[in-house]
């Protein structure tokens, strides 16, 4: 079977998974944009009108349906479960009920996207990976470098689509599987977290390589323009197995908004979406752990302290923000001094867990003269006073490095510079719209139609689809937004969504995420990730 599989799934497809994924995605956006214009939408949430399924489906193994040969059908292009001649020629269609059939698309869309992934992944190691020329060229521990353990990525999606494909051979009505989604994760995936923490270093290397190495370069490009890649760059195919370990995470929400309340099948899909859950988040602390120790090592030999030293590097502390801003001069009734020199320059390095105050000196360095916990600190808006003392907020040090409180007087240089420096400072203070978590009835909330890649530490990363709850927006373009899928929360650019304004649809997400979240109360009660705040 192995060897042959890819020819098959080729047949079964003609996508790349690259293609899959963006086309899938666009489709969800479309069905949403459809949605949120209808002024009384007739869909209602699945689970507030989900038909027992127990007759129609009794009836359905009673015909003995013909077996579905996936992967053997080399005439195929459906992608529809519905669609297969083997469904439309049994009569199931005319029994399930739109709820069900919705289900059975939810699963059957869980095991396409996989073989379709695996047919990228054999293409990143046939074409890229045992390429001869590219063999002579790097050494092995450049290969390694490049390439990690993609092989076990390789075996471990073949083993998952082949217990698929069996599965949906049984029988035309899917039964679930959650089940073998679960089984995998646990015994299986960890291969996940092994490729996707190398990535630091593969996306190092192969810049490197393509700088330090004009034959790497040339071969790649050649490589790069086979048809077999459809245009699809060599960087594409090597983050496929993280992109995959997240969208399958989302395929199996997907499938359980949809099944019937307190089933055998909710209890399996959250089964199997809990464990998803806790690989994708081993998956991101593995990336973030090698970038924030270098980060660290590189703040503390920049830092001179004028005060009593701080030790900077701890193994639990990460940045979450930095940057310049204006500290006002002088006492509090200077304040309507219309002068430049009312304001100078300090720099401030937030981690997690402790905020430094400093002033930028000659080399590159920055000296501090002032720290505190970040439990410590309190901000507070100033009223509009006039342009000098537009986007001015007051940060208190209830315990400063003297063991003393203080108060900063701090100018930013817009709007949403001043409520991203305030809500890092603060993450508890109350933004504009409240979170999901407060179980609101309504919130607004956008879509993501274009991706986009965080700039910044307290920036969000967002792929096509995403849907999130707006916590706050200023004037000048930016959101402050969570995300309902994993709560993650982080500034992005309003430019790249679209405002979701129908209420019911809203309403409907919410429901949704709840159903999703509700096997782990912590996650209600979350304001955000840990990571971030």
């Amino acid at each position: 079977f192995s060897c042959n599989l890819s020819d098959l799934l080729c047949s079964f497809l003609g996508l790349l998974y690259q293609e899959y994924r963006d086309k899938s995605t666009r489709e969800e956006i479309e069905t949403r944009r459809l949605q949120d214009s209808q002024t009384d939408p007739e869909e209602t949430s699945p689970s507030e009108e989900t038909p027992s399924e127990a007759e129609p489906t009794s009836t359905i193994e009673n015909k003995a349906p013909p077996q579905i040969n996936l992967l053997r059908n080399s005439n195929s292009r459906f992608n529809l479960w519905q669609d297969l001649p083997e469904v439309q020629n049994s009569g199931v269609l005319s029994i399930l009920q739109p709820d069900e059939i919705k289900l059975q698309e939810a699963m059957f869309e869980l095991v396409t996207s996989e073989a379709s992934y695996y047919k990228s992944l054999n293409l990143l190691v046939s074409h890229f990976m045992e390429n001869e020329r590219l063999k002579k060229i790097l050494h092995q521990s450049e290969a390694h470098i490049l390439f990690s353990n993609v092989l076990d990525v390789m075996a471990v999606s073949e083993r998952f689509l082949l217990d698929l494909e069996q599965r949906v051979e049984e029988n035309i009505v899917i039964s679930d599987v959650c089940d073998i989604v679960y089984q995998h994760t646990v015994n299986h995936f960890s291969v996940y977290i092994t490729y996707v923490s190398n990535q630091t270093y593969q996306e190092r290397a192969y810049k490197q390589l393509l700088q330090d190495k004009p034959a790497f370069r040339d071969v790649i490009s050649q490589l790069e323009l086979d048809p077999k890649c459809k245009g699809l760059s060599f960087s594409s195919f090597l983050i496929l197995p993280f992109q995959r370990i997240t969208r399958l995470k989302l395929l199996v929400q997907n499938i359980l908004k949809k099944v019937e309340e307190k089933s055998d099948r909710e209890s399996t899909a959250l089964d199997a979406h809990k464990e998803l859950e806790t690989v994708v988040k081993a998956c991101n602390e593995g990336v973030r752990k090698m970038s924030r120790t270098e980060q660290m090592i590189s703040i503390q030999k920049k830092l001179e302290f004028k005060i009593k030293s701080v030790p900077i590097i701890s193994h639990s502390r990460w940045l979450l923000k930095q940057g310049e801003l204006q500290q006002m001069n002088g006492p509090k009734t200077s304040r309507t001094l219309r002068t430049k020199k009312l304001f100078r320059e300090i720099y401030l390095f937030l981690f997690n867990d402790l905020l430094v105050i400093c002033r930028q000196i000659p080399g590159d360095k920055y000296q501090v003269f002032d720290s505190a916990p970040r439990g410590l600190l309190r901000v507070e808006e100033l009223e509009d006073q006039g342009q000098s003392l537009a986007n001015v907020f007051i940060l208190r040090l209830l315990e400063n490095a003297d063991d003393r409180e203080a108060s900063y007087m701090l100018k930013a240089s817009s709007q949403s510079e001043m409520k991203r420096w305030m809500i890092s400072l603060a993450p508890n203070r109350r933004t504009k719209f409240v979170s999901f978590t407060s179980r609101l009835v309504d919130c607004p909330q956008i879509q993501c139609v274009h991706p986009y890649v965080a700039q910044q530490p307290d920036e969000l990363s967002l792929e096509l689809a995403d849907v999130l709850n707006i916590l706050d927006k200023t004037d000048d373009g930016w959101i402050f937004g969570e995300r309902l899928h994993d709560q993650e929360r982080g500034w992005f650019p309003s430019s790249i969504g679209e405002e979701i304004l129908n209420p019911k649809i809203r309403a409907q997400n919410l429901k949704e995420c709840f159903r999703v979240h509700k096997s782990d109360d912590s996650q209600r009660r979350k304001l955000g990730s840990r990571n971030r705040q």
